[in-house]
């Protein structure tokens, strides 16, 4: 094998690791626009908040002691997600559930209103400056001659496909299976009707924002763990190539976020390997606009029917 395929398999493993964090934050979007039709633009700070919420867990457990990393992600993943289901059902209480049936616009400003209100709140109780997380996993595997390029796959990578994939898989049965999986899945399709056959309309829209916030804390531990490093103004940048790669794979689908989030995150990885870091950004856009021009609703999203 040439050096260059390998440095173009190391890229794509690059890209597979970030794109599947940007998956897991994605489908807190389109799981929210499928039901109500609205896009939580906080959502990008509970990704934040559960990063945060993993820095005080773990230094609190390693200070205590403990130093058995599969207890740690195991503490760190529990209260992260706990944390931020509270946060993600307060936002749907606050933001939401009060201006839900009026004029679409007004959501949205009370939407970027908390996105502002929560990074404010964290940089006044924590401070502007990058914290550094404890690196949990080391080591990897290197493939490739001695001498030359080779690729390298991290332990920490793996755990991160591995938790990505698991918590996607238990959604997805979930989804299909229970009884307030078919209440989300009929929420979607019609929210009136779905109130009119006995449904709680409220009480998924709750679990929708729920689910979404501890889907985006998972994301939180593995990309904080994984870079070592958290501040107050992660949760923007990353809420908005997550909100990016949701329409990319059709927003409302949620096998159309995870696909959106995996091409998202090898497209920059690409373009940082063989152009600039300077430039994956324009490069993501760009493919976003390239998308929807030819395919208006994203990879695998549906025609919207107006209902008469």
């Amino acid at each position: 094998m040439s050096e260059h395929l390998f440095y173009l398999i190391q890229q794509l493993l690059n890209g597979l690791t970030l794109g599947s964090s940007y998956a897991l934050i994605a489908i807190g979007y389109t799981m929210v626009y499928g039901i109500i039709g609205m896009i939580n633009f906080a959502h990008g700070e509970i990704y934040m908040i559960g990063t945060y919420i993993a820095f005080v867990v773990l230094s609190a457990l390693m200070m205590a002691g403990f130093d058995n990393v599969p207890l740690l992600f195991i503490g760190a993943f529990a209260i992260s997600m706990l944390v931020t289901s509270v946060y993600g059902w307060t936002i749907e209480r606050v933001a939401y559930r009060p201006l839900r049936g009026g004029n679409r616009l007004i959501p949205l400003i009370s939407a970027i209103g908390m996105s502002i209100f929560l990074q404010n709140l964290v940089r006044t109780a924590q401070g502007s400056r990058d914290i550094a997380l404890p690196v949990l996993v080391h080591g990897g595997w290197v493939i490739g001659p001695d001498q030359g390029f080779h690729i390298t796959l991290s332990y920490m990578q793996v755990v991160i496909f591995a938790v990505t994939f698991l918590a996607m898989t238990i959604l997805s049965l979930y989804i299909s299976r229970s009884r307030m999986g078919q209440a989300c899945r009929a929420c979607s399709e019609d929210m009136g009707m779905a109130a009119l056959l006995g449904i709680d309309t409220n009480k998924v829209v709750a679990f929708t924002f729920v689910v979404g916030a501890a889907l985006a804390s998972i994301a939180g531990v593995l990309l904080g763990t994984y870079y070592g490093v958290v501040n107050p103004y992660v949760g923007f940048i990353a809420g908005i190539k997550a909100f990016t790669a949701a329409v990319l794979g059709g927003i409302g689908s949620i096998p159309g976020a995870v696909l959106g989030g995996l091409l998202l995150g090898i497209t920059e990885a690409l373009t940082a390997g063989y152009l600039s870091p300077e430039y994956s950004d324009v490069v993501s856009f760009l493919l976003l606009c390239l998308v929807l021009l030819f395919l208006p609703t994203g990879i695998l999203g549906r025609p919207e029917v107006e209902k008469v």
